[in-house]
């Protein structure tokens, strides 16, 4: 996320507006909601965690235990079952 200076991108009337509320501090003003994008969308962070977890499950299945790939992962126990889960649900 990137900063903009309000005096380039505000009217002076709503700047002003702005500055009788919250003069000289940093305010955060979020998306709407049509523009949301969803997580992982501008980085590669999802595709590496799906192609993870594929791993993980394909270790499962070679004879892997659940302890040995929470460990190899730095995951607990609980989320390989879940991602294991994951995978038996889709």
């Amino acid at each position: 996320m990137s900063y903009k200076k309000a005096n380039d991108v505000l009217p002076h009337f709503l700047l002003n507006a702005v500055q009788a509320y919250i003069d000289g501090e940093c305010i955060y003003i979020p998306r709407k909601a049509d523009n949301k994008l969803p997580w992982g969308t501008n980085t590669e962070t999802r595709k590496d965690i799906q192609a993870r977890n594929r791993e993980i499950v394909a270790r499962r299945l070679a004879g892997c235990s659940v302890k040995g790939l929470a460990e190899h992962y730095c995951l607990s126990e609980k989320t390989i079952y879940k991602i294991i889960n994951s995978f038996k649900n889709s």
